[in-house]
Order: structure tokens, then C-alpha cells, then sequence
């Protein structure tokens, strides 16, 4: 199956065309917009018109209203003396009753039409403010498109050279976890599977011993197994801390560090020493984030043991109500941050988890000065 390559100018003459084309698409939609702008100012300014009219049409009919009810009065006083007035007096009666009702009856229906038209002018304002305000939206995105084909896609080279390094860092990724599922296996074999099977070896030891020495030699051997249980325990939940620390479903985020640090210390002979301080409120915040804020601190601290060779680190967590920023600093040998190591996806990962949830990472190191990680995560 052969593939089809695409080079460099056919590449450069498709993006032309689709910036040209995204071009005149623009500025058709920002001739739309502008012709509907004007055309809604227009109308706005006949709708105030309208309605200046309508009000004044409303006072005139008001007037006529009032005026009807005092002719029809007079009318009808006319009606009932009808000998004390004379044919004149009665003609211009009727008369003048007639055209205030034929006026008022005529202004009424202007203020209807007036009234029609309005309402008109409004839907069609409500129409046009939508057309224009799609426009607009049309106008920004086709721009964020424009901007996208002129200059991003002008970079292909790079985006592809880095999608290449994101799958070398899933292929690191993977190749990490296998690494650390064969380091869990080593440990729990050499430490409590071992444990435990010394302990059977040690029970039946004891039921020999109780029948050849007797009860005392059995309780000697009783205590000395019940250290090596002990022991065993202590591998069994030092290896569950390191998966998964319950005791952050239970207790949040902060003690769960303290017993973590503390955990450390005496795992390794209080070397390096591992001080913790925090500031802030001791409140429980989302799940997500005490897991992400856990391992980024916990990472930081197996760096600066295993890596750094630390003497003493200093771990600072500060709760803001909009943000949380966690600082981890040793003392160790440090690095120069331009240089790319090899299995340097430790970082990258810490770099990862950080991006996932909106925050920031700053590494700021030097070979013989130690490092310094700051972490900002915002808690909107």
C-alpha cells in the first residue's frame, strides 16, 4: 500500500487558500453585522418616534374622551327641552357630539396602528440585536480560526516533534509502571511474603518446642514471633501507604502529610530530616485535588531522597480560600534545569499531573545548591 506525501508547497497552497477563504468569509459576516447594526439603530430611532405618538395620541384621546361625555350631555339636555332651543342651537348639538365622536373613533385607531407598529419595531429590534450579536460571535471565532491557519499551523514541524515527545513520555509512562509493579512484587516477596512464611515456620517450631521444652521455651518463642508479625505489619502498611494513603479519605490532605513525612523519617532512620509546615485553614477540599496535591508533594520528596540525596528538606503548604501553593526544598545535590536527563519523567510527570488541574510548576535548581519546587493550584 503506498502512501501519498504531501510536501512543503502543496502544504503552503492549501493553507493560502484557507486563509483566503476564511477571509472573505469574515468579512461577509462583518457586512451582515454592520448592515443589521445600522438598520437596528434605525429602527430604534423610529421606535422612539412611534412612541412619542402613541403617548401623545393617548393625552389627545383622553381630551376627546372628555369632551364626547360633555357633548352627549349637552345633547341630551338639548333632547329633553327640546322647545327651549332653537334649530341652530339644536342642529350644531348633534352636530358637534357627531365630530367628536368621528374624532375620537379616528384617533383611537391611530393609536391602534401606532400600537401595531411598535410592537413591529420591537420584535423586529429583538431579531436584529440576535443577528447582530451571532455575527460578532462569528466575526471572534472565524478570527481564532484565521489566527489558527496564519500562524499555528505554521508550526506543524514543532507540533509534531512534540507529539512525538508526549508518546516517548506515554512509552516512559508505561515503562514506569511496569518498573514499579516489579518493584512492588520485589518488595512484597522479600519483605512480608518472606515475613510470613518464617511465621509458619516459626509457628510449627513453637508447637515443637512446647512439647519437647515446655510452656516457658513456647512463650519465648511466642514474643519473638510476634515482633516478626509485627514487622510484617509495618512492611504490609508501609507498601498500602505508598499505593493509596487511607487515611486521606478519612482525615484530608494535611495530616495525611504530617503521618506521611513522619512515616518516612522513621522508615529511613530520621535521614534525611523532613520538616513540614502549613498555614492556613485545616478544611477538606475536593478528592481530586488532595490525591493530586499528595503525589505531587510525595514525588517531590522520593526526588529529593533518591535522587538528591537530601540531608534535610523542608516541605511548606499554604491554603488560600482561591488557591493552595505547596513548596518542597532540600539541600541535595541539585541539577541544572536546562538539561534534559534520561528517565527524567519524573518531573514530566509532576508536570503532567500539574497541568491537569489548572496549576503551576516551577523547578528552580543548581548543581551543589539544592532544588526548590513550587506548586500554585488554583481552587476555582
Amino acid at each position: 500500500m503506498t502512501r501519498k506525501v504531501i510536501n512543503s508547497k502543496q502544504l503552503d497552497t492549501i493553507i493560502e487558500h484557507m486563509v483566503k477563504t476564511v477571509e472573505v468569509s469574515k468579512d461577509e459576516i462583518f457586512e451582515i453585522g454592520e448592515n443589521s447594526r445600522k438598520e437596528f439603530e434605525a429602527l430604534a430611532a423610529e421606535l422612539n418616534e412611534v412612541k412619542l405618538e402613541v403617548a401623545q395620541l393617548i393625552h389627545k384621546q383622553e381630551k376627546l374622551e372628555m369632551q364626547v361625555r360633555l357633548a352627549r350631555n349637552r345633547l341630551s339636555e338639548v333632547s329633553r327641552q327640546f322647545k327651549n332651543y332653537s334649530e341652530d342651537q339644536i342642529k350644531h348639538a348633534y352636530d358637534y357630539a357627531h365630530e367628536l365622536q368621528l374624532e375620537l373613533h379616528t384617533t383611537s385607531q391611530n393609536e391602534s396602528q401606532l400600537r401595531n407598529r411598535r410592537n413591529e419595531i420591537e420584535r423586529r429590534l429583538l431579531n436584529l440585536e440576535e443577528t447582530i450579536n451571532k455575527a460578532d460571535r462569528l466575526v471572534s471565532q472565524v478570527s481564532v480560526i484565521l489566527n489558527y491557519v496564519t500562524s499555528d499551523l505554521q508550526q506543524v514541524g514543532q507540533m509534531i516533534a512534540d507529539a512525538s515527545e508526549k508518546r516517548e513520555f506515554g512509552f516512559k509512562i508505561m515503562e514506569a509502571q511496569e518498573e514499579e509493579r516489579r518493584r512492588l512484587s520485589r518488595e512484597i516477596h522479600d519483605g512480608p511474603a518472606q515475613m510470613l512464611a518464617n511465621v509458619m515456620m516459626r509457628s510449627d517450631l513453637i508447637e515443637r518446642t512446647y512439647r519437647e521444652r515446655g510452656a516457658e521455651e513456647a512463650l519465648s518463642e511466642i514474643r519473638s514471633l510476634k515482633v516478626m508479625v509485627r514487622s510484617a505489619l509495618y512492611e504490609v502498611r508501609r507498601i498500602i501507604y505508598d499505593l493509596r494513603p487511607m487515611a486521606l479519605d478519612d482525615l484530608g490532605l494535611i495530616p495525611t502529610l504530617k503521618k506521611y513525612i513522619t512515616t518516612i523519617e522513621d522508615y529511613n532512620n530520621g535521614k534525611p530530616s523532613v520538616e513540614f509546615f502549613h498555614r492556613g485553614y485545616e478544611t477538606r477540599i475536593s478528592a481530586n485535588l488532595e490525591v493530586a496535591i499528595f503525589r505531587l508533594v510525595q514525588e517531590s520528596l522520593q526526588n529529593a531522597i533518591k535522587h538528591a540525596k537530601a540531608t534535610h528538606i523542608h516541605v511548606k503548604l499554604e491554603l488560600r480560600p482561591t488557591s493552595i501553593t505547596v513548596i518542597v526544598k532540600d539541600d541535595g545535590v541539585g541539577f541544572d534545569t536546562t538539561e534534559k536527563k534520561e528517565k527524567s519523567f519524573g518531573l514530566l510527570g509532576m508536570k503532567e499531573r500539574v497541568e491537569l488541574i489548572s496549576g503551576e510548576l516551577k523547578i528552580q535548581s543548581k548543581p551543589g545548591l539544592g532544588t526548590t519546587i513550587y506548586i500554585q493550584i488554583p481552587l476555582s
